[in-house]
């Protein structure tokens, strides 16, 4: 056997069915799509959920709850990756978690959360912590400086602690 000599097994490859051509093939004139009508036509899509006309179930059913203008999320932050990715006795802040890619910018801030071990000591000043990761960051000689959202938006002025 050498690969000039292979030969496919028998029904692996299936010949394309080409229709509308003629009525001898079996699939001429409609070509399987029935008696005319826009469902016919090429190009023919329909937009998904439509319903024949009728009033879509997403429009049938009530509007719920609101969205809260002044509502801000913010980015969570595991202290074993602050651990990983900074350096002993380093000073975190908000634009460094950012810059690390550990916090996304559209986000209104930080929020440090408590998952992992903590080695290293050092001062992060963020929008929140969990009470998990306040103890595990000053049980290491680390300290959480808390911040609001308001005092990191104002253009690189010093932030100012909230106690």
């Amino acid at each position: 056997m050498e690969l000039h000599s292979l030969k496919s097994a028998p029904h692996t490859r299936k010949n394309r069915k080409r229709v509308g051509r003629g009525h001898g093939s079996g699939w001429g004139k409609t070509a399987g799509r029935g008696h005319g009508g826009q469902k016919s036509r090429a190009g023919y899509s329909q937009r998904p959920a439509f319903e024949g006309g009728q009033m879509p179930l997403a429009r049938r059913l009530p509007k719920r709850g609101f969205y809260h203008e002044k509502r801000f999320a913010l980015a969570g932050v595991n202290v074993d990756v602050i651990n990983d990715v900074f350096e002993d006795g380093a000073e975190i802040t908000w634009e460094m978690l950012q810059d690390a890619r550990l916090a996304k910018r559209e986000r209104g801030g930080v929020k440090v959360l408590g998952r992992g071990e903590v080695q290293k000591r050092f001062t992060l000043i963020v929008q929140a912590a969990s009470a998990s990761a306040l103890k595990k960051i000053e049980d290491a000689g680390g300290k959480v400086v808390i911040v609001s959202a308001a005092t990191i938006e104002s253009d690189g002025e010093e932030a100012v602690a909230q106690e």
